[in-house]
């Protein structure tokens, strides 16, 4: 390793009786990539908070070319060349690019010869590292992946010699993502320093120099990437040997949910253009697609906030109009919902409250919550599902979004649903949480549950699914068996090919 321009020497760092952080020291090279790997709640988003100066370490020190950085000052490491790129991002989505790059750097009041200033130097920085944006773009109108791709412009913009990038794939496509991990190893080639937290190892084995492996709060492994394998890093990060749940062969039952030529329109756009599609009792009906085709205005369907425009819904053999939640709630339908903190979660609400926050008419009792009842509930959910950094009255926005993930899986799952709409359910999970709720999945198709499961990952849903469907443009592929699906084939359904190469239907 070249000489070490980041050193973390000895940081602690504890919330109320759990030792988030424990004696931590690792070191980051110039122009060297390192991949921050540990499983949900181990402690990586914490050690890289008080890097950035967002907390204050109880313990320990940190050092930026020699010199040591005042603790819990953000601007101190701004100026010391440490930019950071939230798994959340944290930009405006009303203004522009220019003037989101401009917040809190220069003054958005700044003579028109400053703002051309701030422009000239952006471009700059976006064409040498190959970032294409538009700065008078407004940032509500870009991808996500372009969104991240402004917030990485902003720290360059500060002039960031270290970049740390918080689950930085979290939110993007595959494509998207292969795109990112280039971007990073020329900028590693140019000099910058990167330390990136993440739970896919494929990506962390194509794209790290070395990975610094977090377990319980300290630091158990270092490793260079090339000296490593997925399987023993998985081993490390959980303490254990991790292996996926392989799906058996079963037979579903009867239909509980058909619908036919279901279109819904939004905002003037057909974001569902006449779909069909039926699901059975114990089986995994597996719906692929790059995300912003559609699938999050199914799921939205089936959970009952979104209404349709056309076409019909057969529920358990009825007929029905459009579900409200209540209804969905009430029929048996549970949801876990592709973006947890908008749709999953409220982040000042304790565990216990957000446990029962979909079903709080069973806790109540002559219109008042009954606290009890509802703190039992949830503390069956942590131990059941594993949900880490604390007790039920806890703040939920405290925990890590593995945790949060396993809080919302807990609360659909652990009274068996009739019917659930899993999306994205192993989004942000390490390896062995993705283990443990691929196994619940598929218990619950085994219990009878019908499971519909979006997913961007084929992997995940190759391993899962009975029946594979894909999305594109609002529209649904004819189905195809899991047996007779492969990598290419999927990825053709995925490009809208499935008419012209006549992919065989399932039944």
């Amino acid at each position: 390793m070249s000489e070490a321009v980041l050193e973390i020497s000895g940081v602690s760092k504890r919330f109320g009786d759990t030792l988030a952080n424990d004696d931590i020291s690792l070191s980051l090279g110039k122009g060297e990539i390192v991949a921050l790997l540990g499983e949900n709640g181990a402690g990586k988003t914490t050690l890289m908070s008080i890097l950035f100066g967002h907390y204050v370490p109880d313990g320990g020190a940190v050092r930026v070319m020699g010199r040591e950085l005042p603790p819990g000052r953000p601007r101190a490491a701004i100026r010391a060349g440490i930019g950071m790129v939230h798994q959340h991002f944290s930009l405006a989505p009303n203004l522009t690019v220019l003037e989101n790059v401009m917040t809190g750097t220069e003054s958005l009041w700044s003579p028109a010869s400053n703002a051309a200033a701030v422009r000239k130097k952006l471009m700059a920085i976006s064409q040498r590292f190959g970032l294409k944006v538009d700065p008078d773009a407004r940032l509500g109108d870009l991808s996500v992946g372009e969104q991240q791709r402004v917030e990485i412009l902003k720290a360059l913009y500060n002039d960031a010699r270290i970049l740390v990038l918080d689950e930085p794939t979290a939110v993007l496509t595959n494509i998207e993502a292969e795109k990112l991990f280039s971007t990073l190893k020329d900028m590693a080639r140019q000099g910058l320093s990167l330390i990136f937290i993440s739970h896919k190892l494929d990506e962390v084995m194509a794209t790290a120099d070395r990975i610094v492996v977090l377990r319980g709060g300290r630091l158990v492994a270092e490793r260079k990437a090339a000296e490593t394998g997925k399987a023993e890093l998985a081993e490390l990060m959980v303490g254990r040997a991790v292996q996926r749940p392989v799906r058996e062969a079963a037979t579903p039952g009867e239909v509980v949910l058909e619908a036919a030529g279901i279109t819904v329109r939004t905002g003037g756009v057909d974001r569902l253009k006449a779909v069909d599609f039926h699901l059975r009792a114990g089986e995994v009906l597996g719906i692929i697609g790059v995300s912003g085709n559609g699938q999050t205005t199914l799921a939205h369907l089936l959970s009952g906030t979104a209404q349709r425009s056309a076409g019909d819904l057969v529920l358990f053999g009825k007929g029905i109009g459009d579900l409200t939640v209540a209804e969905a709630v009430e029929a048996g339908i549970g949801r876990i919902p592709e973006d947890r903190n908008r749709e999953g979660v409220i982040g000042e609400m304790a565990i216990w409250e957000n446990a029962i926050l979909e079903r709080v008419a069973r806790f109540s009792r002559r219109g008042l919550v009954d606290r009890k009842a509802g703190m039992a509930f949830a503390r069956r959910i942590i131990e059941a599902f594993d949900v880490r950094g604390g007790g039920p009255a806890s703040r939920i926005r405290l925990l890590s979004g593995g945790n949060m993930q396993k809080l919302i899986l807990g609360r659909n799952m652990i009274e068996r649903p009739r019917i659930l709409v899993a999306a994205q359910p192993a989004r942000g999970l390490d390896e062995g949480a993705v283990a443990a709720v691929h196994e619940r999945i598929l218990e619950a198709r085994r219990a009878g549950t019908a499971v519909l499961l979006i997913s961007e990952d084929l992997e995940e849903v190759m391993a899962l699914a009975d029946r594979i469907q894909a999305i594109v443009g609002g529209r649904l592929s004819p189905p195809v068996r899991a047996e007779d699906a492969d990598a290419r084939k999927l990825g053709l359904m995925m490009a809208g090919e499935w008419e012209r190469e006549g992919l065989a239907h399932a039944v």
